[in-house]
């Protein structure tokens, strides 16, 4: 008999969740019980007895002076296995700093996983006003989020169809309007007019907004790369005029060092 498991899936259901909570956890500074409750859905009795186990393996610490638990740095010998970034990361990593230098908001390059985009960089670091306390390794709809829209909305239209059939079949809430496709066409339409993405505005962080283009290779989407900055620090039209001229530059330049680097 397997172990406590989901035998539809085959998934440990224990290892799953503890990884949602790691997850959730290293994209806050500190994060409370609540708002990881809230965050993960994870009923709070497992949150605490998985919270006991984590910080007995010395990947999480419990503060109570600042009211909450953060992942330590043992977390970073999780990744020490994993080798190398895609091209565009190489190609994206100077200029996507570049844009958090100059206007301080943190800057993202995400790269398709299947029927979502994964974030593979971040300039979380170098942001002083980040939303986010990180993001690098989150899977995030090609449906509602900007960086997922704006590949969706600029691949080719094989590809697209294809990415459309698989997300129709998705259960993840935020991928709900595949299933209304001609609604969904019709948004992706107006986003390659306009020649940017945004993020779905009922999806949270509703604090937040992100700007998502698409960085090309040829008709070709390679990555996407966005801005995201709080909308109580400036209206949306005004945050589109001042970031997707810079955004649109950066991800040209990107393409350009993807040839360099290839060549």
């Amino acid at each position: 008999m397997p172990l406590a498991s989901d035998r539809a899936t085959d998934q440990v259901q224990s290892v799953t969740r503890a990884l949602d909570l790691l997850q959730a956890l290293n994209r806050q500074k500190v994060a409370s019980i609540k708002q990881l409750h809230d965050t993960t859905g994870l009923p709070k009795p497992t949150i605490v007895r998985l919270l006991k186990t984590l910080t007995a393996k010395g990947y999480v610490a419990n503060d109570p002076r600042q009211g909450g638990y953060s992942v330590t740095s043992l977390v970073r010998a999780l990744s020490c296995g994993f080798h190398g970034d895609p091209l565009v990361v190489e190609a994206g990593r100077a200029w996507a700093i570049d844009l958090t230098r100059r206007f301080k908001w943190p800057a993202a390059i995400a790269v398709l996983d299947e029927n979502a985009m994964t974030v593979r960089f971040s300039t979380i670091p170098e942001s002083p006003i980040s939303p986010f306390h990180g993001t690098v390794g989150l899977r995030l709809s090609l449906v509602s989020r900007s960086l997922g829209r704006a590949y969706l909305a600029f691949c080719p239209t094989a590809e697209r169809n294809i990415l459309l059939q698989m997300l129709s079949a998705s259960k993840d809430p935020e991928d709900a309007a595949a299933r209304r496709p001609a609604a969904l066409l019709r948004a992706l339409q107006s986003i390659r007019s306009q020649g940017f993405a945004e993020r779905d505005p009922n999806v949270e962080p509703k604090s937040s907004s992100t700007l998502g283009v698409p960085v090309m290779d040829g008709d070709r989407v390679v990555a996407t790369l966005g801005l995201t900055y709080f909308t109580s620090a400036m209206k949306r039209a005004q945050a589109v005029e001042l970031y997707v001229p810079h955004l649109r530059s950066a991800a040209d330049n990107i393409t350009r060092s993807i040839s360099r680097l290839g060549s």
